[in-house]
């Protein structure tokens, strides 16, 4: 017979739900949450019955929260950071195969000599490859088209160049792609290498995109969203 499985408390719920919404543990980290009133939320949508018990979890977990709010360092790696935007970008999407990554390492090697844009990543269902435009015709032949399983082009590269520093400050990615996602900008990859912070997007989305990070990095207040 099955040992009958343990509901969670309501201070183990509590603490779900506020980690489940980041808007308001973003809130809460500031102080800026009226404990009655979200007790009364967690209450009604997961169905917990004392009052009390969600209140004293919310504070407690606020307290906890608050020692962990790394806001101030990630602000000030983005203030000694810059940004570098690139046109003409291509992204070219393989099957995960042993024969995509030995065909591309003649291209590699020649790409990172030029000094040209390129990043190579591997995933379980493929491998990406981002590099500019005038490469794509090169990249494809050498991934071989059959391999190939999706193209794009004519899309922007805005990279983040920040100080050493960000290997050791907690959560400045999450925060720079929650102000993007936050503002409906949609990333077609983002990636993180040593203390580059790369952001591939549409033509379309790039100058609004380049206006956020720019006011993240310089301190302003964020362009309107005008969707």
């Amino acid at each position: 017979m099955e040992a009958k499985k343990e509901k969670p408390s309501a201070a183990e719920l509590t603490r779900r739900y506020i980690d489940r919404h980041p808007s308001i543990r973003d809130c809460i980290t500031k102080d800026l949450v009226n404990y009655s009133s979200l007790s009364r939320l967690i209450m009604k949508e997961l169905g917990v019955k004392n009052e009390e018990a969600v209140l004293a979890a919310s504070r407690r977990y606020a307290m906890k929260l608050a020692k962990n709010d790394f806001e101030g360092d990630i602000l000030g790696v983005l203030e000694e950071s810059r940004l570098e935007l690139k046109t003409r970008i291509c992204i070219v999407v393989a099957k995960n195969e042993w024969v995509v990554l030995r065909n591309l390492e003649d291209v590699v090697r020649r790409f990172l000599a030029e000094k040209s844009t390129m990043q190579v990543l591997q995933s379980t269902n493929g491998i990406t490859v981002i590099s500019e435009d005038r490469h794509l015709p090169s990249i494809v032949k050498a991934v071989g088209r059959d391999h190939v399983l999706s193209v794009k082009e004519n899309l922007a590269e805005i990279t983040i160049r920040s100080p050493i520093r960000i290997e050791e400050t907690p959560g400045v990615f999450a925060y720079v792609m929650g102000m993007l996602s936050e503002q409906g900008i949609n990333l077609l990859e983002a990636v993180s290498c040593y203390t580059d912070t790369i952001f591939i997007v549409s033509r379309e989305d790039m100058m609004r995109a380049f206006d956020i990070l720019s006011a993240c990095i310089e301190g302003k207040i964020l362009p309107e969203n005008p969707r």
